[in-house]
C-alpha cells in the first residue's frame, strides 16, 4: 500500500487510523479493568491510611497483592491523597507520555529511513502501538512498563548523544521500582561505561536504602522473603508467563519445572546476548545493544507476563528500520511479527496447552523473542539526531537568489578590437575557464574588486583599469559578512 503523499491527504490517513484504533479498542473485550493499579492503590491506601502492611494487602475476591520492591511504594505513595478514578485518569496521562517519550527516543536512534516521515511517522507510531498486545495490557492493566521502558532508553539517549554525565540514572531507577531493568547495569559495564554502571549502581543502592527508611518493616520482609517467593505473582504455567521459565512449566504442569533446566538455558541465553551486545556496541549501534538486552530480560526472567514485553518496541523498530534499508522481506517480516503481537494467539491454549500446538502455540511469544535476539540485524552504525521531524529548509524552501550588490555600478562592455575578435570568440566557444567565468551570466551578478592580470598578448572583453569605473564605496569582508547573513553568497 502506498502512503498518501499531500498534507491533507495524511491527516485523513491519520484521523482513519486512529478511528479504526479506537473502535478495535471500545469493541473488543480485551480490557483488564485496571488491576494492577488497583493493587497498587489498595496497597498503599491501605498502607498509609489504615496502618496495614504493605505486602498483605490482597484485592478483594482474589489472591493477589502488591509485588513490587519497597521503593516502589514509596514512590506511588501521592496515589494515598487521590481516589481511585482520579489514579487511574492520571496512570493513563503518564503512560501516554511514556509512550511519545519512547517513540520519539526511537526515532531519534534509527536511521534516517524512518525519521523521513516525520511527524506523519509519529502519529502512525502512535496509532499502531496502541494495537500491540504488551502495550495495550500495560494501559489498561495500569501497569508500569512503559515508564520503565522511558526511564532504561533516557539512559541510551544519553550515551548515544555523548551525554555521560547523568547516564545511569534511568536504569538505576527503574531497577529500584523493579528488578528486571538491572541487565542494563550489566549492559553498562560491557559498554566500557563504569561512571554509567556506578551511577545506575548508586541511584538503585540509595533508592533502596531510602526506602528501607521510609518502610523498614516492608524493606525488611521483601528482600528476605517475598522476593524469592514467585507464587506470589502468579502461577508459573500460566500461559500469560511468556519466559523460558514459563515454558518449562507448562511443559511439566501439573508438577514444577526443573530449576536446573532453567538455569542452563538462561546461562545460554545470555552468552548468545554478551557476544551480540558486544558486537552492536562494536558499532557504536546503542540502540541494537539496548534492544537486545531488553529481549534478553524478558527471556531469563522467572515471570514475564504478556504486557512485560514492550521491551520487544525498539527491537520491532529496528527490524522495520532495516526492512526500508536493505531488504523488502524484512518489512513483511515485521508486519508479521506485529500482527502476530497484536492477536492475543497464546490465549487460544488458556485452558489447555498439552500437544505440539499447545507448545508451540502457547508460548509463540517466547519464539519470536528468541527469534529477535537471534537474528535481529544490529550493528549498524546509526546517525543520532536531536530533532528527528523538525522540516529542513532546503525541503521546504528553495534558497533565496542574491541580488547583485548595491555598491557595484554596472559595467559597461566594450567592444573588442579588430585584431581580438578571435581570441574573444575562442574564449566564448570553450576556451579557459578563467575567460568565460568573469563574465556575468543570466541572473548572476558581477565579480567585485579588481579584474585579475591578464597576459598583454591576449585580448579580453573586460574593460581596462584606465576605463572601468570605480565603486564609490567599495564592500569590506564586515559588509559581505553582514550582507551573507540576510542573503546567501553567491554560488
Amino acid at each position: 500500500m502506498r502512503l498518501p503523499r499531500s498534507d491533507r491527504g495524511r491527516v485523513l490517513f491519520v484521523l482513519a487510523l486512529a478511528t479504526a484504533v479506537t473502535v478495535f479498542t471500545a469493541t473488543v473485550p480485551l480490557l483488564r479493568d485496571w488491576f494492577d493499579l488497583r493493587v497498587y492503590h489498595g496497597a498503599v491506601d491501605t498502607w498509609i491510611h489504615h496502618g496495614g502492611h504493605l505486602y498483605d494487602y490482597r484485592v478483594p475476591g482474589t489472591t493477589y497483592g502488591f509485588t513490587y520492591p519497597p521503593f516502589a511504594a514509596v514512590g506511588m505513595l501521592p496515589m494515598a491523597l487521590l481516589g481511585l478514578r482520579t489514579a487511574i485518569a492520571v496512570g493513563l496521562l503518564l503512560n501516554l507520555a511514556a509512550t511519545a517519550f519512547v517513540l520519539h527516543t526511537m526515532y531519534v536512534l534509527t536511521g534516517r529511513r524512518l525519521r523521513r516521515f516525520g511527524l506523519f511517522g509519529l502519529a502512525v507510531g502512535v496509532c499502531l502501538l496502541a494495537l500491540l498486545e504488551p502495550v495495550r495490557d500495560t494501559f489498561s492493566f495500569g501497569q508500569v512498563n512503559l515508564l520503565l521502558l522511558a526511564l532504561v532508553l533516557a539512559d541510551a539517549r544519553l550515551i548515544a548523544h555523548g551525554r555521560s554525565r547523568w547516564a545511569g540514572v534511568g536504569i538505576g531507577l527503574a531497577a529500584a521500582v523493579k528488578l528486571t531493568p538491572a541487565i542494563f547495569i550489566v549492559l553498562l559495564l560491557l559498554a566500557r561505561r563504569p561512571r554509567a554502571a556506578a551511577t545506575a549502581t548508586g541511584v538503585a543502592g540509595g533508592a533502596t536504602a531510602f526506602a528501607a527508611l521510609v518502610a523498614p518493616d516492608a524493606s525488611r520482609f521483601y528482600w528476605t522473603d517475598a522476593v524469592w517467593d514467585t507464587s506470589r505473582i502468579g502461577r508459573l504455567a500460566y500461559v500469560s508467563n511468556q519466559s523460558l521459565q514459563g515454558v518449562l512449566a507448562r511443559l511439566a504442569d501439573p508438577a514444577e519445572p526443573s530449576r536446573a533446566v532453567w538455569a542452563l538455558l538462561a546461562l545460554a541465553v545470555l552468552g548468545v546476548w554478551v557476544w551480540r551486545a558486544r558486537r552492536a556496541l562494536a558499532t557504536g549501534d546503542v540502540l541494537g545493544a539496548f534492544a537486545l538486552t531488553g529481549l534478553a530480560a524478558c527471556l531469563v526472567s522467572p515471570i514475564t507476563w504478556v504486557h512485560h514485553l514492550v521491551w520487544l518496541l525498539p527491537s520491532l523498530l529496528i527490524l522495520a528500520e532495516a526492512g526500508l534499508r536493505r531488504r523488502a522481506r524484512l518489512l513483511w517480516l515485521t508486519a508479521a511479527l506485529y500482527v502476530l503481537l497484536c492477536s492475543s494467539v497464546v490465549w487460544l491454549w488458556f485452558d489447555d496447552a498439552s500437544g505440539i500446538d499447545g507448545f508451540v502455540g502457547s508460548n509463540a511469544y517466547v519464539w519470536i523473542t528468541l527469534g529477535l535476539l537471534l537474528g535481529l540485524p544490529v550493528g549498524q552504525r546509526r546517525a543520532v539526531e536531536r530533532r528527528p521531524w523538525r522540516r529542513r529548509a532546503s525541503a521546504t524552501a528553495p534558497a533565496p537568489s542574491t541580488p547583485a550588490p548595491a555598491s557595484v555600478p554596472a559595467v559597461v562592455s566594450q567592444p573588442p578590437a579588430p585584431s581580438e575578435s578571435s581570441a574573444a570568440r575562442s574564449a566564448g566557444a570553450g576556451g579557459p575557464v578563467g575567460a568565460t567565468a568573469a563574465e556575468p551570466g543570466p541572473g548572476r551578478a558581477p565579480a567585485a574588486g579588481p579584474a585579475p592580470a591578464r597576459d598583454s598578448g591576449r585580448g579580453s572583453s573586460e574593460p581596462t583599469g584606465s576605463t572601468r569605473p570605480v565603486a564609490p564605496k567599495p564592500q569590506s569582508s564586515k559588509e559581505r559578512a553582514s550582507s551573507y547573513t540576510a542573503n546567501l553568497p553567491p554560488s
